[in-house]
């Protein structure tokens, strides 16, 4: 199943509703990416500054989302 990007918090997923917020706007061109193992580290601090939604849950993010 191809993975797709959340346009909102930009966490990717497979399914088709993102788990974190909930939206079912997604899409397949996304681009970077980084994974957010601890919630309250720098790099989540610093994906939250320009995507306030995102790294609030651990797991993979898209940098970019069309």
């Amino acid at each position: 199943m191809k993975e797709r990007a959340c346009r909102h918090c930009h966490y990717i997923t497979t399914e088709d509703r993102c788990p974190v917020c909930g939206s079912r706007d997604l899409s397949e061109e996304w681009f970077d990416l980084v994974i957010i193992i601890n919630t309250e580290s720098e790099i989540a601090k610093k994906l939250r500054e320009s995507i306030p939604d995102a790294a609030k849950v651990p797991g993979k993010y898209a940098i970019r989302v069309r």
